[in-house]
């Protein structure tokens, strides 16, 4: 073993994680494991991530209680929570407060992880988890075995992390709650900046500051990765350009440069040439330029996914991958990209009944639902029939905040069938429902009151060649088989 395989802080050798078994705790959890690290914790009820948490030694109890600290020999060292998810009067938070043990948040945790690594960690409104992903695989190919943290399971692994043997970390930076203020990046790519969480910052010009800071975080030596054909990217590197410069950042732009006027000083790095569909996906034609190659070069890439955001991504991990691995050959990154298996929630194909295909997506912003409407209405023109959007609006203050670009965006569709509203961590608002969306919308739509009515709402309408999306952040994603299901009676 090397020292980074075992090289935990003091403060991590016994780790307790209240919440373990979401996502992003999960995929923490079994990193420590991985590095040697004890690990406890707690989640509301059994799921397949606790049980394989288990598996590999983890202690977790089902329910919160302040008894769960004692689940190791000794008690741990430190007790990891989330911003959101978990309230600071749980027990266990109560409990280690009391004893005096320390409590992290989950970025706390990561930012720990990740020292000694060189990192790539990827930001932005939207297209995070799948461009991390597409990173990931594609460093996976050119054998730099990453370790990583992603919102999402890669299809080709079936986990959302990992320690890896190499030197580099590659891991989505959540915005949402400013949390990405805890790292300090190596490269960091900007997909785009586009007004969301303001529940959390209150206003447009409080949400953008937090990417300006996050740019000010980058190393000496580092790079900035932005998209040139997003105004809030592209505006972001115009103003933070120059300064970068002097901290000894280089700051490179991708796409096809439609905001370069924002950026004049930027190097469009990563040009989109050309894209044309392909089946689900797209080919990609695009010039790689300084500083990441010596000489610039026309390359051909094939995108998995479907509609244009996907290619940007595609070139956002290119470039990402080359500049936190400058000796990789570029061939053999877009190799990887090129075999991209997907992620689970981005455009997953979840199955074909009475000639009908079912898709699900995480999409729960506008810009996101149009995009991956668009990308529908890319493959059904070349296949044939309509596209049936499932919406289920995610939070009460989005949807307050978004229902009329949110109707926009699901007119895309031939037709629409909204749910009511997956609260999460929000208590409901009067007045505000489903029904402020599905009322808005220009093609036909219909509003369920709930979830589990979807299956008999897209049987009775869907004909043979539709595609049907789901779309949302919350439990939609359970109805896939319940639809083909329904579809198949």
């Amino acid at each position: 073993m090397t020292a980074l395989d075992t090289d935990l802080p003091s403060s991590l050798h016994r780790v307790h994680m209240v919440g373990i078994g979401g996502a992003g705790m999960s995929g923490l959890a079994r990193i420590l494991l991985s590095r040697g690290g004890q690990v406890s914790g707690s989640d509301a009820r059994e799921s397949r991530g606790v049980v394989a948490l288990r598996a590999r030694g983890a202690q977790v109890n089902i329910g919160h209680d302040g008894a769960a600290l004692d689940l190791l020999e000794g008690g741990p060292t430190v007790v990891v929570t989330t911003h959101a998810a978990i309230p600071q009067d749980n027990p266990e938070l109560v409990e280690a407060r009391r004893r005096g043990i320390p409590v992290l948040y989950r970025p706390q945790l990561l930012a720990e992880l990740m020292a000694g690594h060189r990192t790539l960690l990827i930001s932005g409104t939207h297209g995070k988890t799948s461009t991390t992903s597409m990173a990931v695989v594609a460093l996976q190919h050119s054998g730099a075995d990453p370790s990583f943290a992603i919102g999402g399971e890669l299809n080709e692994s079936g986990t959302n992390a990992h320690h890896g043997s190499g030197e580099v970390f590659v891991a989505e930076a959540d915005e949402s709650d400013g949390s990405l203020l805890q790292y300090r990046p190596d490269v960091v790519v900007v997909t785009n900046i586009e007004a969301d969480h303001l529940d959390f910052f209150g206003s447009e010009a409080a949400y953008v500051q937090v990417f300006d800071d996050f740019a000010a975080l980058i190393r000496p030596g580092g790079t900035l990765v932005v998209c040139l054909d997003d105004p809030g990217a592209a505006a972001l590197a115009g103003r933070c350009a120059e300064q970068l410069a002097q901290a000894g950042v280089r700051v490179i732009g991708y796409g096809t440069g439609s905001h370069r006027a924002l950026a004049p000083s930027v190097p469009l790095t990563g040009r989109l040439i050309e894209r044309s569909a392909r089946g689900i996906g797209s080919s990609v034609r695009l010039e790689l330029g300084a500083p990441l190659v010596a000489e610039a070069a026309e390359v051909g890439m094939t995108v998995t996914l479907p509609g244009e955001h996907m290619a940007l991504n595609a070139i956002a991990a290119l470039l990402g991958g080359l500049a936190v691995a400058p000796n990789l050959d570029p061939a053999v990154v877009i190799e990887g990209i090129d075999g991209f298996g997907g992620v689970h929630r981005r455009f997953e194909n979840r199955g074909t009944a009475a000639g009908v295909r079912v898709f699900d997506d995480y999409a729960h912003h506008p810009t996101e639902v149009r995009a991956v409407l668009t990308a529908a209405r890319g493959v059904v023109e070349e296949t044939g029939g309509r596209v049936l959007a499932v919406f289920q609006p995610h939070l009460y203050s989005r949807t307050e905040e978004f229902a009329a670009q949110f109707a926009q965006a699901l007119s895309l569709a031939d037709e629409v069938i909204v749910a009511d509203i997956y609260g999460a961590r929000e208590e409901p608002r009067p007045g505000v429902t489903g029904r402020l969306i599905s009322d808005a919308v220009t093609v036909p739509a219909v509003f369920v009151d709930a979830v589990s009515d979807l299956p008999a709402a897209v049987s009775a309408r869907a004909r043979i060649g539709d595609l049907v999306l789901t779309i949302g952040a919350g439990d939609i994603t359970m109805q896939a088989p319940f639809i083909l299901a329904a579809l198949d009676s």
